[in-house]
């Protein structure tokens, strides 16, 4: 084990213990206050690599997750609900149900900046992510307990099809794939005050037309636009 000073390694166990995970498992805790530590409290010794890591880290548990437990589920599907389970919103409220604040080293000016909450308590969650990770090279830290948060929110979200962000997986599509993002146009296309048509969306790629899609706000029909161009990209 490698062990801080005696009252942070105290701090670091509580937190690891609340996560369901036993103090002595093969952590590398000096990764976990790296984790826990914002840039404001110190420039070098700070969880911003370890966020970077993290970011691909809950994207692949999800991404696990989901492939299990929704096989019949498209490509589509999967990068719309994965968009909203590792977005700064989701990962902030969970960071806090484990109470990160108070294991969050951070200056108190940072602190004092509310606007930076749900960010600061994202980063860091991604970061201990990563830091469970390099401790396993494996997801076995991390799927035992961060499952059931995303397994609850993904019922949640099929559920509700209208909460699947078609335009986020638009965009990371593009920006991985074409180095750009999709540009949005929207007509008033209908007559009828809330009508499932009354707004027509047409998503451009690289400024060539590639779908359209109507609903009865701006957003609806930008999100069908989003989820017709996603979906005809991922079958080419």
């Amino acid at each position: 084990m490698n062990m801080l000073y005696p009252g942070r390694q105290k701090q670091l166990e509580t937190l690891i213990e609340k996560l369901g995970l036993s103090k002595d498992a093969s952590i590398k805790w000096h990764l976990v206050d790296l984790a826990l530590t914002h840039a404001s409290a110190s420039a070098k010794a700070n969880y911003e690599q370890l966020e970077f890591v993290g970011d691909a880290v809950v994207r692949l548990a999800a991404s696990e997750l989901l492939f299990e437990i929704y096989p019949d589920c498209t490509v589509g599907e999967f990068a719309a609900i994965r968009s909203i389970l590792v977005s700064d919103r989701i990962l902030a409220t969970i960071a806090e149900s484990y109470g990160f604040d108070r294991y969050l080293i951070v200056s108190s000016s940072a602190a004092a900046d509310k606007t930076g909450a749900v960010p600061r308590l994202a980063d860091s969650l991604e970061a201990l992510l990563a830091a469970l990770y390099l401790s396993a090279q494996t997801l076995e830290l991390i799927r035992p307990w961060l499952d059931g948060h995303f397994q609850r929110l993904a019922a949640e979200i099929r559920s509700d099809p209208a909460r699947q962000n078609y335009k986020a997986a638009l965009q990371e599509l593009t920006q991985g794939k074409y180095k750009t993002l999709p540009k949005y146009t929207v007509e008033e296309t209908g007559t009828v005050q809330g009508g499932e048509d009354r707004f027509t969306a047409k998503v451009s790629i690289q400024g060539e037309l590639v779908a359209e899609g109507k609903g009865r706000s701006i957003k609806a029909a930008e999100q069908a636009a989003a989820r017709s161009a996603f979906n005809k990209l991922v079958s080419c």
